[in-house]
């Protein structure tokens, strides 16, 4: 049998394709080389790989079979190819990075800057992103990986976690709840609530907390961007809950940020596809990111910080107030 990687990788670019014309397109061949690239492959194998018609290509169960069991091995290929390379293999590239818009704003600038000082021959790309629109990235290959809050039903993704971070309440400061050092999630019944939209990775989480806490508040607001939120909070539209991760507050607002008791948690995870491993440049940024957290070791959320503090605070009084039958 004498199969050629080249006739491997066209067949790759038509079972995801779907069309001989587009593929061509993709890998610089005319239409023709690529039938008969694909003619070569079936003859060679001595199986139909794809059923032909006048608009498009459809995969034959052979080919399905073929095409699953290929995309990994020509990956592991890759991979090995460029680990022969040795250390200029890690350190010199382009990495394309997923992130929701939070985790955006606030980590990855960091990132950046930490990649072009220690990795300055590596070009890494941000793919600014909803939650959803980063994991289908991840998932088609769009990018290497993505930095998200852990997704539910993803057993097709690899995760490692990179931090954790309670919610909180923003409102205004001349709002009731702004007086008190720590708010309990029951206290916002009643409220108007300006939340993050469904599109969000930490909205399902925001909506359990509510369900579990059964805080019967009114939704007036679904957005995607936080400064949004905050513009809407500061106009006196309602309150947020928002993870510390979205802040610092905007300069000169006249905005609170509360603890929320008890504290709910969102995790941020690095995510990539299981059973593929990453290039090695990939892999490299992969390191530098779990790096620029651990350092920072939560001085990278900014203003966040004191809220976390807060928060521990907040809990310990409440836990002794409770033990004390309601007196601290």
């Amino acid at each position: 049998m004498n199969v050629s990687l080249r006739q491997l990788k066209v067949f790759m670019v038509v079972a995801r394709s779907k069309n001989f014309s587009r593929a061509g397109a993709e890998i610089g061949l005319t239409q023709p080389a690529i039938s008969r690239c694909i003619n070569e492959l079936e003859a060679q194998l001595g199986l139909r790989l794809v059923d032909r018609t006048t608009r498009e290509v459809s995969l034959t169960d052979a080919g399905v079979t073929l095409a699953g069991n290929l995309d990994r091995v020509l990956d592991e290929l890759e991979i090995a190819l460029l680990q022969t390379h040795g250390a200029e293999a890690r350190t010199t590239g382009r990495v394309r990075v997923g992130a929701a818009p939070t985790i955006s704003a606030t980590l990855m600038p960091r990132v950046l800057l930490a990649s072009q000082a220690t990795y300055p021959d590596i070009a890494l790309a941000l793919v600014d992103q909803m939650q959803r629109a980063v994991l289908d990235s991840v998932r088609a290959g769009d990018v290497d990986f993505g930095i998200v809050v852990a997704p539910q039903g993803a057993d097709d993704l690899y995760t490692e976690l990179l931090m954790s971070e309670p919610f909180c309440l923003v409102c205004r400061t001349d709002h009731p709840l702004a007086t008190q050092a720590a708010v309990h999630w029951s206290e916002l019944s009643g409220e108007n609530l300006v939340l993050l939209n469904q599109g969000s990775g930490s909205r399902p989480l925001i909506d359990r907390a509510l369900t579990t806490q059964k805080v019967q508040g009114t939704i007036t607001q679904e957005l995607g961007h936080v400064s949004t939120i905050f513009r809407m909070v500061q106009e006196g539209l309602g309150v947020s809950i928002l993870p510390p991760f979205a802040l610092p507050l905007p300069e000169n607002s006249t905005l609170a940020v509360r603890p929320l008791l008890p504290a709910f948690e969102r995790a941020i995870v690095l995510a990539r596809r299981k059973n593929r491993s990453l290039s090695p440049v990939a892999q490299t940024m992969w390191e530098l990111i779990h790096r620029v957290v651990r350092e920072r070791n939560g001085q990278l959320r900014g203003d966040a910080q004191a809220f976390v503090t807060a928060a521990t605070a907040a809990t310990a009084t409440a836990a002794v107030t409770d033990a004390a039958g309601g007196k601290a």
